[in-house]
């Protein structure tokens, strides 16, 4: 009997997921061997601060609008638009 359409067996699961943890695990080796390549002046802590307040104004705006998108799925408002006065 063949698979029904759209089912993928632990070989076909197996074919995503471990290509893309080779792929993380090759760009955070990449990610690593140049944070600690860079020579310069350290960063000040005004920097510190100023990517902290970045990365955390981002997951606010990220978080907010996931929410927002929750919200507007549960409240019916990403439903179709339809005239009153034509019947359902």
């Amino acid at each position: 009997m063949a698979k029904p359409p759209g089912r993928l067996g632990v070989w076909g699961i197996a074919a995503i997921v471990v290509p893309l943890f080779v792929i993380l695990a090759a760009a955070s080796w990449f990610a690593a061997r140049a944070w600690t390549a860079v020579s310069g002046p350290p960063m000040p802590a005004a920097g510190y601060v100023a990517m902290t307040l970045g990365i955390v104004f981002s997951l606010v705006v990220g978080c907010g609008l996931m929410a927002l998108l929750f919200y507007s799925n549960r409240y019916g408002y990403d439903e179709q638009a339809h005239r009153l006065d034509e019947p359902d």
